[in-house]
C-alpha cells in the first residue's frame, strides 16, 4: 500500500490511519465479492455432489467458491455477501430439511432482500414442489433467485444436473 506523507502536526498520522482503515475495508469488501459461499445440507451425498458442481462453475467463472456444510456455517456470515448459493434436498412431504437447514433459511430470509441467491437440490419423490416453494420464499424475501427448478434432480445428479449446477455457478460468478 502506498503511504501518504504529510507535514505538520499529528494530522498526517491520523489521516494515514484513516486511509489505511479505508484500504483494509475495501480489501475486505473485495474479498467478500470475489468469494461465493455454497452452503448445503445433504443426507445421501447427492446435494453435496451438486454443491461441488456449483463450486466448479463459480471457479470457472473466475471467482473463489467456499463450500460449507450448513451445520458448520452461520447465516450471519452471509449477511455481507451480495451473492451466495444454498442447497438442500426435499425431505418428508417435499420440504426443506428441518433440523438445521429450515432454521438457517428462515434466518437468511431476514436479510435476503437485494441478494442474489442460487438454489439447488435433489429429491427422491414428488415433482419438485419443495423447490418451487423455496424459490417463492426467497423471492418474497426480496432476493433475486438463480437456479431453482433448473438446478434440481431426481436422486443422484446425472450429466444434465451436473451441467445445470456448473451453469448456476457460472451465473453466480457473473453477478
Amino acid at each position: 500500500m502506498e503511504e501518504l506523507l504529510l507535514a505538520g502536526n499529528d494530522t498526517g498520522g491520523r489521516l494515514k490511519q484513516k486511509i489505511k482503515c479505508a484500504a483494509e475495508s475495501a480489501a475486505e469488501m473485495e474479498d467478500k465479492m470475489s468469494k461465493i459461499a455454497v452452503v448445503y445440507w445433504s443426507g445421501t451425498g447427492n446435494t453435496e455432489a451438486m454443491a461441488n458442481f456449483v463450486a466448479e462453475g463459480i471457479r470457472e467463472g473466475g471467482k473463489e467458491a467456499d463450500v460449507i456444510v450448513v451445520d458448520q456455517a452461520q447465516a450471519s456470515d452471509l449477511k455481507d455477501m451480495p451473492v451466495f448459493a444454498l442447497g438442500c434436498p426435499a425431505m418428508g412431504a417435499e420440504q426443506l430439511e428441518e433440523s438445521v437447514m429450515e432454521d438457517f433459511v428462515t434466518e437468511v430470509e431476514g436479510f435476503a432482500a437485494g441478494k442474489t441467491i442460487g438454489l439447488f437440490g435433489s429429491y427422491g419423490w414428488g415433482d419438485g414442489q419443495w423447490m418451487r416453494d423455496w424459490v417463492e420464499r426467497m423471492q418474497n424475501a426480496g432476493a433475486a433467485v438463480l437456479g431453482g427448478e433448473e438446478a434440481m434432480c431426481n436422486e443422484a445428479p446425472d450429466e444434465d444436473a451436473e451441467a445445470a449446477c456448473v451453469d448456476l455457478g457460472k451465473k453466480l460468478a457473473a453477478v
